[in-house]
């Protein structure tokens, strides 16, 4: 091995050293109530996905017996008992009276402190009922991020108006920003935003895509789907401002493919959900870092260091 292409990978492994750090997920849960809840392949599945997460935005959760997301809890609670789980959840939203969902955001209650918490009234005027699923927004403190405080805002589009909804959460952005006087904002979900629904062509209809200070962290060719045959990037991360950017710990924002991690399927994958979680990580403070690193992480790149520089001489 070349001493440039050492040293590529050894600046890869510290920086891996050195970032490893507060993970933040989105994850349509497609139609998850008592029925999922009751499969105990499914609910593993699921609970060994938000267990990776520090804080994790599920949709299309319906709830409505109250039951699904408490089973959801117990088992996360039992399978990883290094942390304990809450959650805060939107009420039951839609325009339909026999179909509607829920926002529900799973952290980890030593990780995550619930500052605040509103739903987005959807009510401006003249442009009233804007989304099918208005934004249940959450103010969130991290004390070991760098960043330290930040909002969520979800957002689940109604696919024939998805272009409408996203453009819509420039709205939503500008009356957090005037109610709780902050810039740190994060936008995720599952925005429609590929495959024929929002076009490349009425980007320029959109802010969160024309106004400078925004920065898509999910790419157009990163395949959020499940299925073979598919490849949209439906679901997005959008975060506001340099200070945030920072932030983030770069090129971290990705699907995390499920199937292939765990060994199922499509069919298997597709009982679970039919898109893949979307993640970024937050890098930490210094000492944190140290404190999340896992143990084996750092012989592991001693070790690939040693290799290396044998391979080089």
């Amino acid at each position: 091995m070349t001493r440039p292409l050492m040293l590529l990978v050894l600046i890869h492994l510290c920086g891996l050293l050195g970032c490893y750090g507060f993970k933040i997920c989105a994850f349509n849960v497609q139609s998850f109530g008592d029925s999922k809840a009751g499969d105990k392949n499914i609910l593993h599945t699921l609970t060994q996905i938000v267990s990776r997460c520090d804080v994790c935005l599920l949709q299309e959760v319906r709830d409505h017996k109250k039951k699904a997301i408490p089973e959801l809890l117990r088992s996360l609670n039992n399978f990883d008992r290094s942390h304990q789980y809450d959650y805060v959840s939107s009420g039951r939203l839609g325009r339909s009276q026999t179909y509607q969902e829920q926002y529900v955001f799973v952290f980890r209650r030593d990780a995550v402190r619930l500052k605040d918490q509103y739903q987005y009234p959807d009510t401006q005027k003249g442009d009233e009922d804007a989304f099918a699923r208005e934004p249940f927004v959450v103010r969130i403190q991290a004390p070991k991020t760098v960043i330290g405080e930040f909002v969520l805002i979800p957002v689940h589009t109604s696919p024939t108006n998805a272009t409408k909804e996203i453009d819509e959460l420039y709205d939503v952005f500008e009356d957090v920003r005037q109610r709780w006087r902050t810039e740190n904002m994060m936008f995720l979900g599952d925005f429609n935003a590929a495959c024929g629904y929002v076009a490349k062509k009425n980007r320029k209809n959109i802010r969160l895509y024309t106004v400078s200070s925004f920065t898509w962290l999910i790419e157009d060719k990163q395949d959020t789907t499940v299925r073979e045959s598919t490849d949209c990037a439906y679901d997005r991360i959008v975060v506001h401002g340099d200070h945030f950017l920072r932030a983030v710990v770069p090129f971290s924002a990705r699907p995390f493919n499920f199937a292939r991690e765990y060994h199922l399927t499509e069919e298997e994958a597709l009982k679970v959900s039919d898109h893949y979680p979307i993640e970024v990580d937050l890098k930490t403070m210094s000492g944190s870092t140290r404190e999340s690193t896992p143990p084996y992480l750092l012989p592991l790149t001693f070790g690939f260091i040693l290799l290396l520089q044998l391979n080089a001489d």
